[in-house]
């Protein structure tokens, strides 16, 4: 998993120009939101190293975004596994975006490239999505992926403070409902 293409996106591995736009990113109280607090620019570079050697390791892990017209970096998208302390075990699928980049369907295009590696490639059985339940920006991107929603599922999250960052919705997507079709199908 070192490079996927769309017909505007290149997801690729970190790049070291990509540290100063993705500090800026994870210090905009808009963009972490659902996320929590902001980050340093120490923990954002902290966190990239992480996310290069996830992939090393697993073959899988959060990927830079670049808009391939521009080669300007807008955010990550990505596989990871779902943390230990959450009730639901499996490998999520994730996405975080500059707010340049907000609606243009760069956040859907990417992720569908993304299950295509995970359901090709990694031959995963299953890709799961957890947000907050106030993103319902993330949650629009999740149904238009084919993505399904189980209440029963939903958890809160013991690693999040208590309030709204708490309660953690889950979304699941089958191999068997990808090959029929279901994240092609959702716009």
């Amino acid at each position: 998993m070192n490079e996927l293409r769309t017909d505007r996106l290149l997801i690729r591995r970190w790049r070291e120009s990509d540290l100063a736009p993705w500090a800026a990113m994870n210090a905009d109280p808009e963009i972490r939101e659902h996320l929590g607090g902001l980050l340093t620019r120490e923990q954002t570079d902290a966190s990239v190293a992480r996310y290069g050697a996830a992939i090393e390791r697993r073959g899988y892990g959060w990927l830079a975004v670049e808009v391939r017209g521009s080669g300007e970096f807008i955010g990550f998208v990505g596989l990871d596994d779902v943390d230990d302390e959450a009730p639901v075990g499996g490998v999520e699928i994730g996405w975080r975006l500059a707010r340049s980049a907000w609606g243009h369907g760069y956040a859907t295009e990417a992720a569908r490239a993304v299950l295509a590696h995970a359901f090709g490639p990694l031959a995963l059985p299953e890709v799961l999505a957890l947000t907050t339940a106030g993103n319902l920006r993330s949650q629009a991107v999740m149904r238009r992926l084919g993505m399904t929603h189980d209440p029963a599922e939903d958890f809160d999250d013991p690693a999040a403070p208590a309030g709204p960052l708490r309660h953690t919705v889950v979304f699941r997507l089958r191999r068997e409902e990808y090959d029929s079709g279901a994240a092609q199908q959702g716009s």
